[in-house]
């Protein structure tokens, strides 16, 4: 018997269990068409192939070929976790106004995780009230996890790959009609026939081999929709987002992951508006600006089809974005998409940026009245540095996240620990979540403040205190763990850094007049911060030292090399990184090495050679060189004199 191989480590661990040697099974290429169903215990499960290995996670134990025929990522493994604990949470609450109760294993009951200072750990006598409430109401329709429900609801995963994330979801998810795992690649789709009949769960999962787009533009109709779509590509979703806003249906949701991270954080602003419809910059605030580009993205397509989003949750994750957006209809509410739009004008020198709504909504009575908007809200340089702006957007403005949806799902995971590899960090990440301020767009960090006036980095207490202490609010962000959101104005924020300034003051003499510190520096701060640490200036995610921001889990964790379309053992992707690095690095045995170039000169006469670029150093070196000789002659002559 084989030994299971275990990679990774922490809640990131997988096992891996290699097959026995056993002869081929046939897979006739109807697997791809032909769906299952009926009662999995009457369906044995497939034998492994030989070659194959079973990896775990979560309650799904997935085949997998030797060869890199079906992408698959372990670190992935969070996104997964956190797809299925919100789309639990949204079929509670859709399913109950359907009359059916969602039960969820290991759940004994439903608690509530407390944030406030009186009670940091679960406030379960409250919940308990609501318990009994819930209790005199409760349908006689339950629905479970790995049965079918027929008031349940419809999944679509686009781009399924080995079709672990849909396995899960029949496995791990309650309240399911049908779940439809699709895949371009026929390879890819018969492995997800053979995970499905592996798993037992056939007479829910079905496979499908067909281009993600054209499935979804097949659904369009009221009654074909589907009730959740996750699409997670190796790349940009930007060509799926057309048929993905059209086949969700009536406030179904939508699951989106990005990975294109450098095209949406400003390495190519050209490139990311073809796709998006936006213009990304480079800027501290990078990471959630990709996640209102993708929200605005998604906006603006639904809005061709008189629909609208609602985000519940956006989340920046090591090398990836991740949306979970609800979609309406109604032509009213499509109205106020310009308002919720804007440009953004970032300062190219001391990082100050400034909002443009792209449209203006005033209450008229009863009547809401739509205008353009004005501005634009800097002027032709920057008032702080004088430094120019640089435009990017359009982005969505709004909130990215429904407070009271990401409530429920922190309290759903952190009752039920156990139920996810990943719930400790899955828990620190919507704690940080529930503390930022919804209504405030982007954000600074504290050590690009200090660059920018080269003084030291102040400690994020005291600066969230001087922000308070000021008037204003001040909150972390899960994008950036020394990130600084705040409604305080940029001329407010500067204040507070010349004050700081001044208790760590820098060599000004050493300042450029036309850099952007010598120009912030030189006016006066017209308040006077306070720099003492206050209590609400500690988030309460830290107090309870939560898992908020996530180390790397090993060597090389991020992005994984694209499945190889024909098969065939793959090249490992840390050989191919050695084989391209270096490219131009010229070794001691390369001929160019002995090629001087023309400003090379020879410096020497006669005792030694030096070679130097430096026609300075030339001379020195000659004058140096005379001098000894002159030594050299002298001493000769003294010894010949006493020898005499």
């Amino acid at each position: 018997m084989a030994t299971p191989l275990r990679i990774g480590s922490g809640s990131h661990q997988i096992c891996i269990q290699p097959a026995p040697a056993e002869p081929p099974a046939e897979l006739s290429s109807s697997t791809i068409d032909i769906q299952t169903a009926g009662d999995p215990k009457e369906t044995p499960p497939p034998e492994l192939l030989p070659g194959e290995t079973v990896v775990k996670e979560g309650k799904a134990a997935i085949l997998f070929p030797n060869a890199n025929e079906v992408f698959y990522n372990p670190v992935q493994e969070f996104n997964r976790d956190l797809t299925c604990a919100v789309i639990t949470e949204f079929a509670r609450d859709l399913l109950a106004e359907r009359g059916v109760k969602v039960v969820v294993p290991g759940e004994k009951e439903k608690v509530l995780v407390s944030l406030t200072e009186e009670d940091p750990e679960v406030d379960a006598e409250a919940d308990l009230t609501t318990e009994k409430k819930n209790g005199d109401e409760e349908s006689a329709v339950v629905a479970t996890v790995g049965e079918k429900c027929e008031l349940g609801l419809r999944v679509l995963e686009g781009l399924a790959a080995s079709g672990l994330r849909s396995v899960r979801f029949a496995l791990e998810v309650p309240g399911l009609l049908s779940i439809t795992a699709n895949d371009f690649s026929a390879k890819a789709a018969a492995l997800i026939a053979r995970n499905a009949q592996y798993n037992g769960v056939s007479h829910l999962l079905q496979a499908s081999c067909k281009d993600a787009s054209m499935l979804m533009y097949e659904k369009r109709g009221k009654k074909e929709r589907y009730d959740v779509i996750d699409l997670d590509p190796y790349g940009s979703p930007s060509h799926f987002l057309d048929a993905a806003v059209q086949a969700v249906s009536e406030g179904g949701l939508l699951c989106i992951t990005c990975t294109d991270m450098a095209v949406m954080a400003g390495n190519s602003g050209e490139t990311c508006y073809s796709k998006y419809g936006s213009v990304s910059i480079k800027a501290k605030y990078c990471h959630e600006m990709a996640l209102r580009i993708i929200l605005h993205s998604l906006d603006q397509r639904a809005g061709v089809y008189q629909r609208y989003i609602q985000p519940l949750l956006s989340v920046s994750v090591d090398f990836y974005i991740r949306v979970f957006v609800r979609v309406f209809t109604g032509q009213a509410t499509v109205k106020n998409s310009a308002s919720k739009q804007a440009l953004v004008y970032n300062c190219v020198g001391c990082g100050s940026f400034h909002l443009q709504r792209m449209g203006r909504r005033t209450i008229n009575g009863k009547h809401m009245k739509y205008s353009a908007a004005s501005g634009p809200p800097v002027g032709t340089e920057c008032e702080h540095c004088g430094q120019r702006h640089q435009l990017g957007g359009p982005l969505w403005a709004e909130p990215i996240h429904d407070s009271q949806f990401v409530h429920k799902v922190l309290s759903a995971v952190a009752g039920n620990p156990s139920r996810f590899g990943t719930a400790k960090r899955i828990e620190g990440m919507l704690s940080v979540v529930t503390e930022e301020l919804d209504d405030v767009p982007l954000y600074y960090t504290v050590d690009s403040l200090s660059s920018t006036i080269h003084c030291n980095t102040p400690p994020l207490l005291k600066f969230r205190s001087a922000l308070l202490h000021a008037g204003h609010r001040v909150s972390i962000s899960h994008a950036c763990k020394n990130a600084i959101k705040t409604d305080a104005p940029s001329a407010a924020i500067w204040d507070i850094m010349r004050c700081w300034e001044k208790m760590n003051p820098v060599k000004r003499e050493k300042l450029s007049v036309t850099s952007p510190a010598f120009k912030i520096l030189s006016t006066e701060p017209s308040l006077e911060a306070c720099f003492t640490a206050r209590e609400d200036a500690n988030p309460q995610s830290r107090k309870r030292h939560l898992t908020r921001f996530q180390e790397n889990p090993h060597a090389f964790w991020g992005p994984k090399a694209r499945a190889k379309a024909g098969g065939g053992i793959s090249t490992n992707l840390q050989d191919k990184r050695k084989k391209f690095q270096n490219k131009r690095k010229i070794t001691d045995s390369s001929p160019l090495k002995n090629f001087p170039c023309k400003r090379f000169r020879e410096v020497g006469l006669g005792i030694s050679t030096i070679h130097t670029h430096n026609t300075h150093t030339s001379i020195v070196l000659c004058l140096l060189q005379i001098s000894l000789f002159l030594v050299f002659f002298v001493v000769l002559h003294l010894c010949f004199m006493f020898s005499i």
